[in-house]
């Protein structure tokens, strides 16, 4: 399970870097700078959470069975909370309005918020 999240956090943060420079260098020129603020938001959050999943993956505090469940909360809410970002930010961009869609992102900010709190709550219990 270890390798499995720590290459995932390699790629959550390899990704991250691409998608923070195509923001910062190509994005401004095609999108309204409030656009490329929301998406540097999805960014920095995904970077947030690639360092997160490192710590998992590397950390003898906590057992499989919670790695599991936090790798999984981990993945689906950086899905949803910076996925539905990146396309809420190039939405004119788009050929559908993918606002209708924005309630995603606040079930992917609660599933990241659920996976810190099962992190600290098996912190707190432990002996």
């Amino acid at each position: 399970m270890e390798k499995k999240i720590v290459t995932t956090a390699a790629f959550l943060g390899f990704t991250g870097i691409i998608l923070g420079a195509f923001g910062a260098h190509g994005l401004k020129k095609i999108v309204e700078p409030e656009s490329v603020l929301v998406f540097e938001t999805g960014v920095r959050y995904q970077i947030y959470h690639a360092l997160f999943l490192l710590f998992i993956g590397t950390t003898a505090l906590l057992t499989e069975k919670t790695k599991k469940h936090i790798f999984t909360l981990v993945i689906i809410g950086t899905l949803f909370f910076s996925g539905s970002i990146y396309l809420l930010a190039v939405n004119t961009l788009l050929p559908f309005d993918f606002a209708k869609f924005g309630w995603i992102t606040p079930i992917g900010g609660l599933l990241l918020i659920l996976a810190w709190g099962l992190l600290f709550l098996n912190i707190i219990k432990r002996k």
